[in-house]
């Protein structure tokens, strides 16, 4: 499952380079079908690859972990303000707002 979600955003952060398997494989110096598995959860590389993987998507690793490691809430924060950042400035205000709300019940909770 792990595996999985991570393979996912491997493949993604590929994606939005614009790269294919076998142009990152190449840059890496790896195989096309093992980054292949990779992204399809299959196998999960040991840390050298997964550094270099890492480091040839040209992200953190929070940015791999953030669904799975606890401790990445900073990084899903600012996260989510980039992507609300570029939404129609109404579209901003209202998600806002729902997620002020959500914080104010959150609080009551305690």
């Amino acid at each position: 499952m792990i595996d999985r979600r991570i393979g996912e955003r491997i493949k993604r952060r590929r994606e939005e380079l614009g790269l294919t398997q076998e142009q990152f494989a190449e840059q890496l110096g790896l195989t096309t079908n093992y980054i292949s598995t990779i992204e399809r959860g299959a196998s999960f590389p040991r840390y050298e690859k997964l550094v270099a993987i890492i480091n040839g998507l040209e992200t953190s690793a929070d940015a791999i972990f953030c669904d799975v490691i606890k401790h990445t809430t900073e990084y899903r924060a600012t996260w989510l303000s980039e992507k609300i950042a570029e939404l129609p400035p109404e579209e901003q205000q209202r998600i806002l707002e729902i997620i002020e709300l959500l914080i104010v019940q959150a609080k009551k909770k305690k």
